[in-house]
C-alpha cells in the first residue's frame, strides 16, 4: 500500500505538500504542484487514511444515520433519500440499525461520534421515555460542541436542526374520509405506543372519529405485517361490528387485508382498510390501498441538506406535508363488519 512520502517522492515535492493537497486543506498549494502530487497519488493508487484525517481537521465527513428499522419502508425511503444526495456530493453514509433500542441508539450515536462523523441524523420520530429524550440531547450537545452537526427526523423534542411531517392533520385528513363514507367503529392496527408519530397518527384519528361518535378500537403492537396480520384476527374477534380497518403504516394495513382476504372478507365491501406512509407497494395492492401520504425520500434528502448547510445561530425546521390518496380500498360502510359475515377467526 503507497504510503504519503513514496507519494512526495514521486511527485518531487515535500511530506507536508502532499499531505496538504491530499487531505483536502485549505493551505495554498501552487497548481502545478496540485497536479504532479495528485497523478502521483494516482499512478500509486494511495489512498488517504481516514481516521488520521479525521484527527487532523476534527471529522471524517462521513454522514451517520440512526434508523429503527432498515427493513421497515418508513426508513428504508428515509434512507434512499439520504443516499441520493449523498451519492452526488460523493459522501460516505453509515447506516446504524437500532430497533429503536434506546441503550443501543445511544451507543450507536456515540461510537460515530469517536469514529469522528461529521454528521449524524436521526430518522424518526421520538420516544416517550425521558431517559432517551435526556441522554439523547446530552449526546447531541457533546457530538455539536465538537463541530458535528446533528439533524433530527420527526423528533420534535430535540433543539437541534429537524425536518418534520404533519402525521396529525394526515390523520385528520383519512378519519373525515372514513367518516364520511359512514364508518364508526374503526380498528386501528397501531406501532409501538411510545413512539411520537403512532402517536400522533392515532390522536388525530380519534379527534375526528370521536367527534362524530364513533368509536377507534386500538391495538399498539410491532410495526410489522405480521403483527399486524394477528391483530386482525385478534381485533375482529372482540370487534366483529368493526367496517374499516386502519394501520398506522402500510405494512399493518397489509397485514390486515391479508388476513382479512383469507377468512373470506371483501375488500372494500365488507370492511374498508387504509394505512399510512403510501410505500411504492401500496398503489399495487389489489385492491390499492388508500393512504396518507408522506414524502418520506425528501424528509430524507432535507435532513441532510441541513446537515451540509452552514451552521446557523438557532436550529432551523422544516415542515413538509402529507396528502391524503384515496383508492380502492376504502368505501361506504356496508354495516356488516365481522358480525354479518358470520366468520369467526
Amino acid at each position: 500500500m503507497a504510503t504519503l512520502k513514496q507519494v512526495a517522492g514521486r511527485a518531487g515535492v515535500s511530506i507536508s505538500t502532499a499531505s496538504r493537497v491530499l487531505s483536502g486543506s485549505n493551505y495554498p498549494v501552487v497548481p502545478a504542484l496540485r497536479e504532479r502530487v495528485e497523478t502521483a497519488a494516482r499512478e500509486l493508487d494511495y489512498v488517504p487514511n481516514a481516521q488520521a484525517q479525521g484527527l487532523l481537521r476534527g471529522s471524517t465527513g462521513m454522514i451517520g444515520v440512526l434508523v429503527g428499522n432498515v427493513g421497515d419502508p418508513y426508513f428504508s425511503e428515509m434512507v434512499n433519500g439520504i443516499h441520493a444526495l449523498a451519492v452526488r456530493r460523493r459522501l460516505l453514509v453509515a447506516i446504524c440499525h437500532t430497533e429503536r433500542d434506546v441503550e443501543l441508539e445511544l451507543e450507536y450515536f456515540r461510537m460515530l461520534q469517536a469514529h469522528r462523523a461529521s454528521a449524524v441524523i436521526i430518522a424518526g420520530s421520538g420516544l416517550s421515555d425521558e431517559h432517551y429524550r435526556a441522554s439523547l440531547a446530552a449526546r447531541a450537545r457533546s457530538f455539536s460542541a465538537g463541530g458535528g452537526r446533528v439533524v433530527a427526523v420527526g423528533n420534535t423534542t430535540l433543539d437541534v436542526d429537524r425536518v418534520l411531517v404533519d402525521n396529525t392533520t394526515g390523520a385528520v385528513e383519512l378519519a373525515r374520509h372514513l367518516v364520511g363514507l359512514g364508518h364508526r367503529e374503526i380498528i386501528v392496527l397501531a406501532g409501538p405506543e411510545n413512539v411520537g408519530s403512532t402517536l400522533e397518527r392515532v390522536g388525530g384519528l380519534n379527534e375526528i372519529i370521536g367527534g362524530a361518535g364513533g368509536t377507534l378500537r386500538i391495538r399498539y403492537g410491532a410495526p410489522t405485517r405480521d403483527d399486524a396480520y394477528r391483530g386482525a384476527g385478534e381485533m375482529f374477534a372482540q370487534h366483529p361490528r368493526a367496517t374499516a380497518v386502519v394501520g398506522t403504516a402500510d405494512q399493518l394495513a397489509i397485514g390486515a387485508m391479508t388476513w382479512l382476504r383469507e377468512h373470506g372478507f371483501r375488500v372494500p365491501i365488507d370492511v374498508s382498510v387504509a394505512g399510512f406512509n403510501d410505500i411504492s407497494l401500496a398503489s399495487d395492492l389489489e385492491p390499492a390501498l388508500t393512504t396518507v401520504r408522506l414524502p418520506l425520500r425528501r424528509m430524507g434528502e432535507d435532513a441532510l441538506r441541513l446537515a451540509l448547510d452552514e451552521h446557523a445561530a438557532e436550529p432551523r425546521v422544516r415542515h413538509l406535508s402529507t396528502r391524503l390518496v384515496v383508492r380502492a380500498s376504502t368505501a361506504v360502510a356496508s354495516g356488516a363488519g365481522a358480525e354479518g359475515q358470520g366468520v369467526r377467526p
